[in-house]
């Protein structure tokens, strides 16, 4: 554990003990002093009774951030338990992408209520964020951007830039566009800071800054920030008329949440889940993952059941099945992590995914060859027999080819139809290994053996 995750332990623990034994005042100053990312950290570490006392506790200068920060389920509980007139107060002083974010949570007097608040230039900006969709570009980007035409000098920028007096954050370039709006590059602050100020910004700015279309999925951007080193991009329509930008500071927060979704959906989760939602709704969504394992383990099990005969006749091959189907299912996921990774990150696609495919067939191949050699060696130990040993060794060969290429296509074909390929990939991976596994260990067994 790293000292960033003991501190937050440790508060949430602090609160915890304060809740519990009733010390209202304490617990107000200690929350507000916290930054709004580690109140909403302790709200979604707090049980539900406990996180609706310390939520009425958080000021409203406060509120509206936290709020952005929490999880989906968390955000609609506490918009749920507050009043309209506070859920006004805490909103109204959120930018207007952060607003964007939170505006379908909340309910429709609190909309009206801001809309009617807000200025016609504000009022413009939410609606431009809007109109695209959460996962693009368009829909996480910030309208609050500085633009200069290139005819003006580096001194007037400047002068401007003083009489306005304060950036937006994370800024580190100034947009220059015509007089259409038309993106034509970037003037980095420390041009303008370093370079001649009777210049003009024409003769200075960068011409081909990295931008991104509106239309763009979030992941692609989150992709071109990491390979670029960005703190900010602009965001430009299609016909390339400056719309807004995206900051570092979003991105970190795209990059997370695909890390949080990949993880939680090879458990078929949801990572905007709440960890302390009523039992009832907890139960009822991870009913249908477990219906669908049944499935797949009952299919394994009948398996199983066509060669009872055989397994009776020598108890060895139910003391060595277990192997069979465990080392399928390693190899099989450590391929299955590695291209669900491959994909979410680009590496993967129609040009490269046959030779993707060749390598991991081979991999499984050589250690199939070393480990059937391995566990063939082990059963023959064990049970001093040698057709067994030879029998498993075959099947665990075949087995981790198998699971090596299954790991292989099933996310790929997920990704081809539409699905996530990470979303149930392990439930598909596993019944294909026992399954597979299972069939030729006691196949054989029935043939060679008894």
């Amino acid at each position: 554990m790293n000292k960033l995750d003991t501190h937050q332990h440790e508060s949430v623990e602090n609160i915890s003990t304060l809740l519990a034994d009733g010390h209202t005042a304490a617990l107000k100053e200690q929350l507000n002093n916290l930054h709004p990312a580690e109140i909403a950290h302790i709200l979604e570490a707090l049980p539900r009774e406990a996180r609706e006392l310390a939520w009425d506790l958080v000021d409203a200068e406060l509120s509206g951030d936290v709020l952005t920060f929490v999880n989906d389920e968390v955000r609609s509980g506490l918009i749920k338990n507050t009043p309209t007139d506070d859920l006004i107060a805490a909103t109204e002083l959120l930018a207007t992408d952060e607003l964007a974010d939170i505006l379908p949570d909340l309910p429709d007097p609190v909309i009206n209520g801001l809309l009617l608040a807000m200025d016609k230039q504000d009022r413009h900006r939410l609606e431009s964020i809007l109109k695209y969709p959460d996962n693009t570009a368009g829909g996480l980007m910030s309208a609050d951007t500085i633009t200069i035409r290139p005819d003006v000098t580096l001194d007037v920028v400047l002068r401007y830039l003083r009489f306005n007096d304060t950036l937006p954050d994370t800024t580190d370039n100034l947009f220059v566009v015509n007089r259409d709006d038309k993106l034509l590059g970037a003037l980095s602050l420390s041009k303008l800071v370093t370079k001649d100020p009777e210049l003009t910004v024409a003769e200075v700015f960068s011409e081909t800054p990295s931008y991104v279309y509106a239309e763009t999925e979030v992941h692609e951007v989150a992709h071109l920030f990491e390979k670029r080193d960005l703190v900010s991009a602009p965001v430009v329509d299609a016909d390339n008329k400056l719309l807004g930008r995206i900051t570092i500071d979003d991105i970190v927060d795209v990059i997370r949440d695909e890390a949080d979704h990949s993880l939680m959906s090879l458990a078929g989760l949801d990572e905007e889940d709440d960890i302390f939602s009523p039992v009832v709704r907890s139960s009822r969504r991870r009913s249908t993952w477990l219906g669908i394992n049944l499935l797949t383990a009952v299919l394994a099990s009948w398996v199983i059941a066509q060669f009872s005969d055989t397994i009776e006749q020598l108890v060895a091959l139910a003391i060595l099945m277990p192997i069979v189907a465990s080392m399928g299912g390693i190899a099989g996921s450590q391929t299955l992590t590695l291209v669900i990774r491959g994909l979410a990150v680009g590496q993967i696609g129609k040009s490269n995914s046959r030779k993707l495919l060749y390598k991991e067939m081979m991999v499984g191949i050589l250690n199939g060859l070393l480990w059937a050699l391995i566990i063939g060696a082990l059963a023959y130990y064990w049970f001093d027999n040698l057709q067994l040993g030879i029998i498993i060794s075959m099947a665990i060969f075949f087995n981790l080819i198998v699971a090596s290429v299954a790991g292989a296509t099933i996310p790929m074909m997920l990704q081809k139809y539409g699905a996530d390929p990470a979303l149930g990939g392990g439930v598909v991976l596993t019944t294909i290994t026992d399954v597979v596994g299972f069939f030729t260990f006691l196949g054989l067994a029935a043939l060679f053996l008894v």
